[in-house]
């Protein structure tokens, strides 16, 4: 039993650790691949183009290819997939040869594929650290905490590496980085039955409509994911305009953006240190509503009253503390309430419901700034958030899922 657990133990450390090698050379990409259109066409419009064309099908097929990976297997989705990826981005490499239109075409195939690898990756957490005996509640904490450190450094990385070796090879490091993650789940990742359907053999749609159908009935998950979702789309809309607008007006640096950003992860960090050893023991529902509520409203409140950087800093920090426990509370909350044959299909669909609000909120912070203003576009904003991320909460689902299983699957359709 022993030798089984570790070996466990080692499996899980390997689907972590290629899923972060993955997020750390698609963290490069968001640097390099822009740098690339820049040079090579000196268009910031197309530049924006090509940051669409890989998010939205990222998006999209983290939810849509779901019943095709239920089929033909999560582990051998993933090997194939981030073997695709790692083609796929190393032909971006040769695109200023091949032209921007062909970019656009392989960065859109990257983040279709980039969306799919990800979602099964975390498929195969749950089953793995059952085995291993890691609780599912440090395992969500511990994963966001080391993903927010690539998020942080995978930037600064990108940037050097630019820098050192030019657009170009920096990409191929991100092709690598695919390739590598496909040989670590390929030699290293042999749970029992990996490659076996896990849901029946049903048609597409069919099991499309029940992953839906599972989400809708539970009400908890529900409330939790439009919450994440809200807070997303304010994250998105205070990244891209909010927070720069500020720190233009206010002090004039850029360097501020920068300094207000890293404060944030800074908490966050700290807040998932903090999480990962004490989450198990703290009262869920309570510690969700209340990181919610942290870490959304009160920075947009703070930035609209006052001028003072160190205050703004602060209340920046506390928030980026609250935001440490609103994803591993979500995490571990899907993989405990869906059923096994469901996982794969309701936690795709669950990652585009949460990630919906990101373009969302890129164009509200732009339109709300150019309509009422800085300061009272976050006055405004700063209510609505707190709307969004309270109100769902204050409405009763989570204390009613506390003390009430899971609701039943609906029953699988026959094949059509």
């Amino acid at each position: 039993m022993d030798r089984e657990r570790a070996a466990a133990r080692r499996e899980l450390v390997t689907l972590v650790a290629a899923d972060l090698i993955s997020n750390l050379g698609s963290r490069i990409s968001v640097i390099a691949i822009p740098w690339l259109v820049l040079t090579t066409t000196g268009s910031p419009a197309k530049m924006g183009i090509v940051a669409a064309a890989e998010f939205l099908p990222y998006m999209l097929s983290s939810s849509l290819a779901t019943p095709w990976a239920d089929r033909f297997g999560v582990r051998r989705t993933s090997i194939v997939v981030d073997a695709a990826s790692a083609a796929a981005v190393a032909v971006v490499a040769m695109t200023p040869w091949l032209g921007f239109g062909a970019l656009v075409a392989l960065v859109a195939v990257a983040g279709g594929l980039r969306g799919i690898g990800d979602r099964v990756k975390h498929v195969m957490f749950r089953p793995a650290a059952q085995r291993a005996g890691v609780q599912l509640i440090r395992l969500t904490s511990a994963y966001d905490g080391l993903a927010r450190g690539v998020t942080l450094f995978g930037a600064v990385i990108g940037g050097l590496l630019i820098d050192w070796v030019g657009v170009t090879r920096a990409i191929w490091i991100d092709a690598g980085t695919f390739a590598l993650c496909a040989l670590l789940v390929g030699l290293l990742v042999r749970p029992p039955a990996a490659d076996a359907p896990a849901a029946p053999r049903e048609s597409y749609f069919r099991a499309l409509r029940t992953g839906f159908a599972y989400l809708r009935t539970d009400r908890v998950l529900l409330a939790m994911l439009l919450v994440v979702s809200a807070l997303n789309m304010m994250a998105a809309a205070n990244t891209a305009v909010w927070i720069p607008v500020w720190v233009r007006d206010v002090l004039g640096d850029p360097a501020g953006f920068g300094l207000v950003l890293g404060v944030f992860g800074a908490g966050a960090l700290l807040g998932n240190v903090v999480f990962t050893m004490v989450g198990p023991r703290l009262p869920r529902t309570l510690v969700f509503a209340v990181g919610a509520a942290m870490s959304g409203a009160p920075r947009l409140l703070t930035m609209a009253v006052t001028d003072h950087l160190v205050v703004v800093l602060v209340v920046t920090f506390l928030s980026g503390i609250g935001i440490a426990a609103v994803n591993p509370l979500l995490g571990a909350t899907l993989y405990e309430r869906v059923p096994d044959a469901l996982q794969t299909r309701v936690l795709g669909i669950a990652g585009s419901l949460a990630f919906v609000g990101l373009p969302v909120g890129a164009l509200l912070g732009g339109w709300s700034v150019a309509v009422l203003g800085l300061k009272p576009a976050l006055l405004v904003m700063a209510v609505l958030c707190a709307v969004l991320t309270v109100g769902p909460l204050l409405a009763g689902p989570l204390r009613a899922g506390r003390s009430r299983p899971a609701p039943t699957p609906p029953a699988a359709p026959p094949a059509g």
